[in-house]
């Protein structure tokens, strides 16, 4: 099993959700995060006074697939948080050891 962590712009997020969805995957988890990553920021004027903002919100989605779909669902989140400008994101694939239904006890490949 794998775990994709994609890290996106808040508003592609129903962009991302539907295009899962569309393609199979209805589970997911999403976190709103703060974070940087080349952009370094942004600079604001407020009040005739210039300040930076270093920390960006974004969101985290994790879904966890099999091995086999890993790369599947990826290319979906990819595609679905595009933009083509600095600040897009990264998604990230990590391997999951071991995967239980808290409800049934069921386990791995049975728990998804």
């Amino acid at each position: 099993m794998r775990m994709i962590q994609a890290i996106i712009r808040p508003s592609k997020v129903e962009e991302v959700k539907g295009a899962l969805e569309g393609a199979g995957y209805t589970s997911l988890t999403s976190i709103e995060v703060k974070g940087r990553g080349r952009q370094k920021g942004i600079t604001q004027m407020w009040r005739g006074e210039e300040y930076k903002v270093d920390m960006l919100p974004k969101v985290k989605i994790e879904v966890v697939v099999p091995d086999d779909k890993a790369d599947e669902v990826a290319e979906t989140i990819r595609k679905a948080a595009h933009t083509g400008n600095i600040g897009d994101g990264k998604i990230f694939i990590l391997p999951v050891e071991k995967t239980i239904r808290i409800r049934t006890g069921e386990t791995d490949g049975k728990a998804l």
